[in-house]
């Protein structure tokens, strides 16, 4: 066999399973929506759920994107930090950067359902925070954490060194460089990692069912203090969100209409995770233009 067939060959067998990979992901989308869009309406998503006839997913919907923000709030500094250190700062050869490393890798490799389990023994008990919108925010840093971090430097570690030695040269301190020249033209790479990883959170479940709870307080949308459980901006709240929703309901639904429910939420679900993934391409392309200067 010549060169040239074996190149064919090996070719048609790249694009064969590349293929196979979009074919199953496009049957999972078109499956999900399909069978949940028949069900989702503008009542389906601005109607509170109800334990005897359904309802909608108003709250949990709520739930999702506010514990997404609280979320990155709360990683989006660490994650910055620690791959601004790994990046610019850390002696590859010191133990401490070993040991930062190992973590990151650790943390990585951990199972949601651990990291909710650890969420629940540490924060819900232990801290006294309760089944809490804080509780699942954190338990949701410890699993965002990992990703951000790596995303973080790899971004950071593809700006071009002569970058870095023409703000050395220009008499910047190593900080000043990091900060005012690394950081904002490793922006478009750092914030669709920040996308991503949103789109990672925002369909967690395991984590959530023992930190931000299965269940919703009443909420006084015309109520904005903080400090009041019947706020949707209290931190200490349950808060259970369109992914428990959908496991609750596949687990413990008892209405009839639990199904059709489940099947609208997912489709929902899988709606703004594609939102997700699409808006990081599109802004990551923007940005990415617009600080180059490209057409």
């Amino acid at each position: 066999m010549n060169a040239k067939r074996t190149d064919k060959i090996a070719t048609g067998v790249l694009y064969a399973l590349s293929g196979i990979i979009v074919a199953i992901l496009a049957f999972l989308l078109i499956y999900i929506l399909v069978k949940g869009l028949p069900f989702v309406s503008w009542d389906f998503l601005t109607t509170p759920s109800n334990p005897l006839t359904g309802g909608g997913i108003a709250i949990q919907l709520f739930n999702s994107v506010y514990l997404l923000v609280v979320t990155l709030i709360i990683s989006i500094p660490l994650s910055l930090g620690a791959g601004i250190y790994l990046s610019e700062y850390a002696n590859q050869k010191h133990w401490l950067t070993g040991a930062v490393r190992s973590a990151i890798e650790v943390l990585s490799s951990l199972p949601s359902i651990v990291v909710g389990l650890f969420g629940m023994l540490l924060f819900v008990i232990q801290f006294g925070l309760g089944f809490s919108v804080l509780s699942g925010a954190l338990a949701l840093t410890v699993f965002n954490l990992p990703l951000m971090t790596r995303n973080v430097e790899e971004s950071l570690r593809a700006i071009p060194t002569m970058q870095r030695e023409g703000g050395l040269a220009l008499g910047l301190s190593k900080w000043e460089t990091a900060t005012k020249v690394i950081l904002p033209a490793a922006v478009p790479g750092i914030l669709t990692g920040v996308i991503l990883s949103s789109g990672r959170v925002f369909g967690e479940a395991a984590a959530l069912i023992y930190t931000a709870g299965q269940t919703n307080l009443p909420i006084n949308w015309a109520n904005w203090n903080p400090m009041s459980l019947t706020s949707p901006l209290s931190l200490f709240r349950p808060a259970e969100t369109l992914a428990v929703h959908i496991w609750a309901l596949n687990t413990e639904g008892t209405i009839s209409t639990a199904t059709q429910i489940s099947a609208g939420a997912s489709a929902v679900l899988i709606i703004f995770v594609l939102l997700f993934n699409l808006g990081a391409r599109f802004l990551g392309n923007r940005l990415h233009k617009k600080l180059t200067s490209g057409n």
